[in-house]
């Protein structure tokens, strides 16, 4: 196989490496950085018995992508206040081949179920995004983890299960959660305490992740009272020039706050039965770069 051939068949594949290392990291730059170390891997193989490059590939980048988990799980330990997954532009593009497909692709990168899966193993982890996000079989993922195709079911049923328990059931419908969510804001910046009451379940959270590197709750914020008298004040204490632009981020609409073209913050809200049951804020800078404006 030629270099430029060897070239090719991995850039085709790669939308498909890099959604299964983003959703077992929940961080763009450690996706990227086991896309790289893939194509290293593969680039330095003898391709000629290679029958199914992607199968290969994807075999490669799960092991990576367990390992470099194991590496973060340590380090997260140590980290400051809440942690969230760095927020992703969604691109479908070359990684669901049928669009009847999308929502249920989609869930699995949400924010919810990403902070859900953190609770599992890594390698309960890479079978539920394998089977449930890519739909690949028991065997073939059981070959890619070098496991028994019976210990592959049983992980994959543990790890259904937990995700199942800790997923919140939020709404989906994009024209609502735009909507909602354009409410929302607008209370917050007007004031509106009461508006933003009636639109905050009871039991509501916000879940705010700084990393310790800008101003963001260390603890997560619960109850409607507490949440909206936080955004009102933090609304009111906002800096002059801030953008605010919609953009689809993990599969939602989310709102892009911008001090100029430097992301300041993310902010999603999950919505259930009409009203805001979590609300998220991304304020770590090392997780927005990816955002900037180009």
């Amino acid at each position: 196989m030629l270099k430029e051939s060897a070239t090719d068949v991995f850039e085709e594949h790669r939308p498909v490496l890099f959604g299964v290392a983003y959703r077992m990291l929940g961080r763009v730059a450690d996706a990227e950085d086991v896309v790289q170390d893939a194509w290293l891997r593969w680039s330095g193989a003898d391709q000629s018995g290679v029958r199914e490059p992607r199968a290969f590939l994807v075999r490669i980048t799960t092991r990576l992508a367990i390992d470099r988990l194991r590496q973060a799980q340590s380090r997260r330990e140590s980290y400051v206040g809440p942690w969230l997954p760095e927020p992703l532009a969604t691109d479908f593009g070359g990684t669901t081949p049928d669009s009847a497909e999308r929502t249920v692709f989609a869930e699995s990168v949400t924010l919810a179920v990403l902070v859900t899966m953190e609770s599992l193993s890594p390698l309960e982890r890479a079978v539920f995004v394998l089977r449930e996000a890519f739909g690949y079989p028991y065997a073939e993922i059981a070959e890619a983890l070098d496991r028994s195709e019976a210990a592959v079911r049983q992980l994959a049923g543990r790890a259904r299960r937990h995700v199942e328990e800790g997923k919140p059931r939020f709404e989906v419908d994009p024209v609502r959660q735009r909507d909602l969510t354009e409410r929302f804001m607008a209370a917050a910046a007007g004031d509106d305490l009461e508006g933003l009451l009636g639109m905050l379940a009871a039991d509501a959270r916000l879940v705010g992740d700084s990393g310790g590197k800008a101003k963001a709750p260390l603890r997560v914020i619960e109850s409607a009272d507490k949440i909206a008298r936080f955004l009102v004040a933090v609304a009111g204490a906002a800096p002059a020039g801030l953008e605010y632009t919609f953009t689809e981020l993990n599969g939602g609409i989310a709102m892009l706050v911008r001090q100029g073209d430097v992301p300041d913050s993310v902010i999603q809200l999950g919505i259930r039965d009409g009203r805001v049951q979590t609300v998220y804020i991304v304020r770590n800078p090392d997780k927005l770069g990816a955002l900037a404006a180009g």
